[in-house]
């Protein structure tokens, strides 16, 4: 990445991330970096933070990009596809982030000759441990997925689909960030209430999920199996699943990344039509 000139086509949450792990990471510096952001308010922000140059304007922000990230919400992005698709080359890589979008719809206002990923990050990117997932269109090669993944590996970990996966991977991974905060209040709440001050509860249920799913990552053993050798006979872990059976925690958790999946479906036929 280091030399390349890198634009995001929209400053929000997620270019955010990714620029904050770019930079903590030092994969690139601030001037190789351009973003394109109409809000005024918004653009003096990324400038001030990160010492990025922004355009309010697309197309000042595109020429001279290797890489492209069009970074913008579904609802807008045929608009920007239109603006740009007379500028954008055959020499330049184009990664959208944008929720629902296909490749096809993409490859329709750009051309089937440009060069098209897709991608779904999620938020942990800012910290250097987001889960991407990516898949090519248009005329990319299997060096632009290459490069991508090595782009979103950067900031985490990234795997290279099928884009039928894509509805799947939001359900999941891109909406997932939200069920694990949800958990993590959860159990922090579970140790309040039992008498805990709520800063030693949380800093608790944090270091217990860092260091479980770390367990589950660097063990390679199956989760029920590092379960069971927490699981006494009789004992208090025993006791405490039992609850969380009772109350349907899996089935909770299943329901909501099928349930997210199906709306991320719903969205991109809406989007993609």
């Amino acid at each position: 990445m280091k030399g390349k000139k890198l634009c995001f086509v929209g400053g929000g949450r997620m270019a955010e991330a990714i620029i904050k792990g770019l930079l903590n990471k030092g994969i690139t510096t601030p001037e190789h970096i351009v973003v394109s952001e109409p809000r005024k308010d918004r653009g003096d922000f990324l400038s001030n933070k990160y010492k990025v140059k922004v355009f309010s304007k697309n197309p000042s922000a595109i020429e001279g990009a290797e890489m492209i990230v069009l970074a913008v919400k579904p609802q807008v992005i045929r608009e920007v596809l239109k603006e740009i698709s007379a500028l954008v080359t055959t020499e330049q890589l184009i990664i959208s982030i944008a929720a629902g979008i296909s490749t096809s719809l993409i490859a329709s206002y750009l051309g089937e000759e440009k060069h098209l990923i897709r991608a779904m990050p999620n938020t942990p990117a800012q910290i250097g441990e987001g889960a991407t997932v990516l898949c090519g269109g248009g005329s990319s090669t299997p060096k632009d997925l290459q490069q991508t993944k090595n782009f979103f590996d950067s900031i985490g970990i990234s795997i290279i689909i099928q884009e039928t996966y894509m509805d799947a991977v939001t359900g999941l991974s891109g909406s997932g960030p939200a069920y694990i905060f949800l958990i993590i209040e959860a159990l922090t709440d579970g140790g309040v209430k039992v008498g805990l001050p709520r800063d030693v509860a949380q800093s608790l249920v944090i270091q217990t999920m860092i260091g479980s799913a770390r367990m589950v990552s660097e063990t390679g053993a199956h989760p029920s199996q590092l379960k069971d050798l927490v699981t006494s006979p009789g004992g208090t872990t025993i006791t405490g699943l039992h609850v969380l059976e009772k109350n349907g925690i899996r089935a909770a958790l299943i329901n909501a990344v099928e349930a997210a999946t199906e709306r991320s479906r719903e969205l991109s036929q809406t989007t993609n039509s």
